[in-house]
């Protein structure tokens, strides 16, 4: 058997004698000749293949813990890599990822049944060691252990000697823990960073304003109550950066960094640089004036279909769609909504995932969904023989992952190289400063906000005249106004805000008012990284560029929404591409005041080329090439 060989610090030889003792200790200790199968016992698969019953698994286990989009796209990639192994270690053509040893077996039904029962075993333990210890999810065990039992497999079977599939899965698990307590991320101290502290004091969004030390650097937030996007509440009040060590953790596909940037696009705009402080201020101004945008009583109707929109050139929003599906050679039909609802929906959607899955999980549901679409043959790269459902998935769960891990790699990697600032601190801090536009203006200052009639204003005496668009900001006289979002609602299920005029320095994102802004930086986005990665993957595993049927559709119920009432009808979200999916993930970032278009542009191009190069390094370990 030849392993991937840790070199364990004096705390992590600690950690693991400490997974040593989990392995042995779960459940009270079998013989190693005592039966890993449940007798008499018939698996509940539902047409679903092994490894897709614990991606699934893993999906579930995500949707309960607070968001860590790092954390979680490592835990699908080990997991994907761990499924690999115990695929691999029964085709003699295939290269192993953490352990590369070789089993026979007779046939081609025992060669199946011994690869479901390995990979059960070592996703098993694994996600127990993930979300039981480390993960602290109390429901974990219970889930996991109801999960074997339905595969027909005793989860007290921990023996790794042997030539049993049991023993090599057990292996396999042991085998990808330790080596997680040495690939840079800290798993061993909760995956935090304790050198990391932000240049800035918090903001308090409560208060008007943004107080800077640096308006480059990125700012933590102060909140009432900190909730996650799944409704798990966060400890504290004040955001702590997540993962900005996470540009030093090992990857699939790309060269380690020295300085944790695997990638480098180079810097953000910055404020006062010479060579970027106009476009930093114009940023700025594009997601004010996505946010005007948000108004459904404004009527502005949009068609948001494939013959409309998509089919932009990488890293752009250029596009005009596409004149006829592909695959049914007939135009796309037009779907016209209002162009409120339909911003305010990709923003709920894109979030976390439909179900607070994360990003890089979100992608394993888009995976799932073209996997089972009607019509679709299993075939790798789209030609070569039909694959069963078992070595399809594996395949694609380790070439996918593999992706959207990388893309965590490379985009945190920037994050925490170039700390930069989330839009609620770049329109706070320069609307607070004045305006930009005209010196000899009222308000005027070097690093204040632009002038756009009708979007960026200064609040006059004219204009906040009895029954003038300033009215109700009388008092405000000589401080900057934008047309916006009015913030959320006081009752999101009835009320919707709307927009209004605003002062500048109590501007917020569309977002609920415990969560706002993730805790991280900007730049750039984890959200175009990590989709753009797995739309590479998904077009080249199933060679083609079109959803099956040329079309992959989400629909969103009228009064669905959870950030304010919406939306107003029923509505659909289509796309004709992974692409076309990929940059609305992204475009959903500026819409909800998260990003500026600098982060999604950026990252668009870095999740290309992880994507890519994820695949063609998968494709080395599914030859026997990788050496």
């Amino acid at each position: 058997m030849a392993l991937r060989e840790p070199r364990p610090t004096p705390r992590a030889s600690r950690r693991l004698a400490a997974v040593t003792l989990v392995l042995l200790l779960i459940l009270p200790k079998c013989e190693a000749t005592e039966p890993w199968e449940l007798q008499g016992c018939e698996p509940e698969l539902d047409g679903r293949s092994v490894a897709r019953v614990w991606d699934e698994q893993l999906l579930s286990l995500i949707r309960q813990v607070i968001p860590a989009p790092t954390v979680h796209a490592r835990n699908l990639f080990h997991l994907s890599a761990a499924m690999w192994d115990a695929w691999a270690a029964y085709a003699e053509e295939a290269d192993g990822y953490f352990v590369t040893e070789k089993l026979s077996a007779d046939d081609e039904g025992e060669r199946h049944g011994a690869r479901e029962a390995a990979i059960s075993f070592a996703a098993y333990r694994l996600l127990l060691w993930r979300y039981a210890d480390v993960g602290e999810l109390a429901t974990a065990q219970d889930e996991l252990d109801a999960t074997m039992a339905s595969l027909c497999y005793r989860s007290d079977y921990v023996t790794a000697d042997g030539d049993s599939a049991a023993a090599l899965g057990n292996r396999i698990a042991a085998t990808v823990i330790a080596a997680g307590l040495e690939d840079g991320s800290n798993e061993s101290e909760r995956y935090a960073d304790a050198a990391y502290r932000p240049t800035n004091e918090p903001l308090v969004v409560a208060d008007p304003g943004a107080p800077m030390v640096d308006p480059n650097r990125w700012q933590p937030l102060s909140l009432g109550q900190q909730i996650a996007q799944n409704g798990l509440l966060i400890p504290g009040k004040v955001q702590t950066f997540i993962g900005p060590h996470w540009g030093h953790v090992a990857a699939f596909a790309m060269p380690p960094s020295e300085v944790g940037t695997p990638i480098d696009p180079g810097p953000p705009p910055l404020l006062g640089d010479p060579a970027s402080d106009a476009e930093f201020k114009q940023q700025a101004v594009e997601i004010i004036a996505l946010g005007a945008q948000l108004d459904p009583s404004d009527g502005v109707m949009v068609d948001i279909g494939p013959a409309a929109m998509g089919d932009n050139p990488l890293g752009t929003n250029e596009g005009r769609g596409y004149a006829n599906n592909p695959v049914t050679g007939e135009p796309y039909a037009a779907d016209r909504v209002l162009r409120a609802d339909y911003a305010r929906a990709v923003v709920e959607f894109w979030a976390d995932g439909p179900e607070s899955e994360t990003p890089p999980g979100h992608w394993n549901v888009v995976a799932n969904y073209v996997s089972d679409a009607p019509g679709i043959e299993h075939r790798l790269g789209g030609d070569g023989p039909v694959l069963d459902r078992l070595e399809w998935d594996v395949k694609l769960y380790f070439a996918l992952n593999g992706a959207v891990h990388d893309a965590a790699i490379a985009a945190w990697g920037v994050k925490g190289h170039y700390d930069s600032a989330r839009p609620i601190s770049m329109i706070r801090y320069m609307g607070g400063l004045g305006q930009s536009s005209a010196p000899d203006g009222p308000a005027y200052d070097p690093d204040g906000l632009p002038l756009v009639p009708g979007l960026v204003e200064v609040i006059t005496d004219a204009s906040s005249a009895s029954g003038e668009r300033h009215a109700h900001l009388r008092d405000h006289v000589g401080e900057i106004a934008v047309l916006a979002w009015r913030g959320p609602p006081e009752d999101p299920e009835t009320d919707t805000s709307g927009v209004d005029w605003i002062r500048a320095v109590e501007w917020v994102p569309y977002q609920r008012p415990t969560f706002v802004t993730p805790a991280f930086a900007g730049y750039v986005s984890g959200h175009s990284t990590f989709s753009r990665a797995g739309a590479e993957v998904m077009t080249a595993i199933t060679g083609n560029a079109f959803f099956p049927g040329g079309l992959g559709e989400w629909s969103v119920e009228a009064g669905s929404f959870i950030h304010e009432e919406g939306p107003t009808q029923d509505l659909i979200l289509q796309w004709a591409t992974y692409h076309d999916a990929a940059d609305q993930a992204g475009l959903s970032r500026l819409y909800g005041g998260i990003h500026i278009p600098a982060d999604d542009v950026a990252g668009r191009l870095m999740g290309a080329q992880c994507g890519q190069e994820a695949w063609a390094r998968a494709l080395t370990y599914f030859d026997g090439s990788a050496t």
